[in-house]
């Protein structure tokens, strides 16, 4: 399969698991830890095993590195290419109700992002993006192309966590810089508004971000224009020990 047969593999997938994730919801479900005390529900589990499957049956040689299994089984050896996933992203913004969460799926090539998808599954919108092809939101069964935006006069909209914030350093970061509004929100939506030309600056320098949490969105920004460094300016990298990334900065269009 070419990327754009992978991008359209990886897009149903994501439709499908957003389906299952809003089954789960109307149906209520329990809140279990995990042993990193983060969050998981019937939802996350769910959404994956829909995800892996369907990214197994088509492509079998392939790779397969998603979250619930990483945190059971442990994280595996890297290799040269193959699919990261994160069934179910925000899963706190999911158990509070709050409508921030996305279902992120990525394919890596030679440590870089290549294609990806984040599916919105409350909404049912989907934003998807090969790198170097362009990036495209589908609402309401129609898909148009989207595009990150440069730096407006009024100044930056920065995108800020809500849950994982460190306000010193984003503070540090944004001396100097033109701040003209800032919105705090959960999960990797924050990179598809970037696509989307809503917000121009996502500083995230705390360390502990696992790469499953950026890859899709990373895509997705990178193909809309974007482009997403470490704190050292370096392109954000993926298949890195324990798949953990560094702090990072998502920027909209130069």
């Amino acid at each position: 399969m070419d990327n754009e047969a992978l991008l359209e593999l990886a897009v149903g997938l994501a439709r499908d698991a957003g389906g299952a994730i809003e089954a789960v919801r109307r149906a209520g479900f329990a809140v279990e830890r995990k042993g990193d005390a983060s969050p998981v529900t019937a939802a996350d589990r769910l959404a994956e095993g829909i995800i892996t499957e369907g990214l197994r049956l088509a492509t079998p040689d392939w790779l397969v590195v998603a979250e619930e299994a990483c945190a059971e089984d442990g994280t595996p050896d890297p290799v040269e290419k193959f699919w990261l996933v994160d069934p179910l992203d925000g899963t706190r913004e999911f158990a509070a109700g709050r409508d921030e969460y996305v279902v992120c799926i990525a394919l890596i090539e030679a440590g870089r992002p290549v294609l990806g998808v984040l599916g919105v599954p409350w909404s049912g919108d989907i934003y998807a993006g090969i790198v170097g092809q362009g990036a495209w939101i589908e609402h309401a069964g129609q898909r148009r192309p989207i595009a990150a935006r440069r730096p407006p006069a009024e100044g930056l909209h920065l995108l800020d966590s809500r849950s994982h914030r460190d306000d010193a350093a984003t503070q540090a970061f944004c001396q100097g810089l033109r701040i003209a509004k800032t919105t705090r929100a959960g999960s990797a939506l924050k990179f598809a508004w970037m696509a989307e030309g809503k917000a121009d600056l996502m500083p995230r320098l705390s360390t502990g971000i696992m790469e499953w949490d950026t890859a899709a969105g990373q895509a997705v920004l990178e193909a809309a224009g974007g482009r997403v460094v470490d704190a050292d300016g370096a392109p954000l990298t993926y298949g890195k020990p324990g798949f953990r990334n560094p702090g990072f900065v998502a920027w909209g269009a130069r």
